[in-house]
């Protein structure tokens, strides 16, 4: 039977090959345990896959040169790479793990793969009523809850909608908003702006955020935690790609508390403050302390802020519990 689950291995180059899915499914119901590593490496494809594709969401981005048809592209790619990554050598160790838990052989872990190895004393996958496909069901099980938290871990704050967004971003905005004398909407908005929501902001070489909500340089003044990633910046009236360092916060409350003490303190934003709910007059106060190269940041900030998007999350947060007093 080696033979035939090494033909399904070979038509299974992509899982998303459904005639090799079929072909392996056949092997597995003759051969159960053979099949086993090649199941296991189509589960560490799909894992891999996942990371990537969250990763890339989870990129700063840059809209200017960004397309559907560049990210569609970069989506094979990343595909391509998975299943290159799974089925060379070792591949990430996923697949070995998987094989060990389950009760297949698999072959020594490489030094690469060492931290995946399962706990010392992990017992064999259970037998009796599974019959010989109880292991794909388990299998499917494992993918399903790794995959989850694969996904989770890689879209750690990432809101997703703007809904969300404000919800947990309210708490801090209102604070900041009652330093500088304007609206929780205009702080909100060009949080939103500057991040997209919450989906885009700078992060560490490890993939963890920086919490920067704004947008914030860090200048030669800044003593705290920095990171270095590429920014668009307009120079008379050219986009310019540069890179540029920028503040790093342990959370987005400390990020809410810089931005008003740095709006507060800086004379070069007095006409920025004080506005209540004129957003408009906010942004402009913004542009003209030089906050912002866009030349349409204030009209940007401005139409997030009276975006149906804004006030829909706004009205959702005041119907529900333990909103802010006042989000206006």
């Amino acid at each position: 039977m080696a033979s035939g689950i090494d033909s399904a291995a070979q038509n299974v180059n992509t899982w998303t090959d459904l005639s090799g899915f079929n072909a392996l499914r056949q092997s597995a119901q003759s051969d159960a345990k053979s099949a086993l590593p090649v199941v296991a490496k189509q589960f560490e494809s799909i894992f891999t896959q996942m990371v990537l594709k969250s990763m890339r969401d989870a990129n700063f981005g840059d809209p200017n040169f960004d397309s559907q048809a560049g990210d569609s592209w970069q989506g094979l790619a990343d595909h391509q790479l998975a299943v290159t990554l799974s089925n060379q050598g070792h591949g990430l160790g996923i697949a070995e793990m998987l094989v060990r838990q389950l009760g297949g052989k698999a072959a020594p872990a490489s030094p690469g793969a060492a931290g995946l190895a399962p706990p010392s004393g992990a017992s064999a996958a259970p037998s009796g009523t599974d019959g010989d496909d109880g292991w794909l069901s388990r299998l499917g099980s494992v993918a399903r809850s790794a995959g989850s938290a694969a996904v989770r871990a890689a879209s750690h704050f990432i809101p997703g909608d703007p809904a969300d967004f404000v919800t947990k971003m309210a708490p801090f905005a209102q604070k900041a908003a009652e330093k500088l004398g304007v609206s929780v909407r205009a702080v909100l908005a060009q949080a939103a702006l500057e991040t997209q929501w919450g989906k885009h902001m700078p992060q560490h070489g490890d993939g963890t955020p920086s919490y920067n909500l704004f947008g914030m340089k860090a200048g030669s003044s800044w003593d705290g935690e920095r990171i270095s990633v590429p920014t668009l910046e307009v120079e008379g009236g050219v986009p310019v790609r540069k890179r540029a360092a920028f503040r790093a916060y342990e959370s987005p409350a400390q990020s809410f508390d810089d931005y008003a003490r740095l709006l507060g303190d800086n004379p070069r934003y007095a006409q920025a403050l004080g506005k209540g709910d004129d957003v408009a007059g906010f942004a402009r106060g913004l542009v003209q302390g030089g906050y912002a190269t866009d030349p349409s940041y204030a009209h940007k900030i401005a139409a997030i802020a009276n975006s149906p998007a804004m006030r829909q999350a706004l009205d959702a947060l005041k119907n529900g519990a333990g909103a802010p007093t006042s989000l206006e």
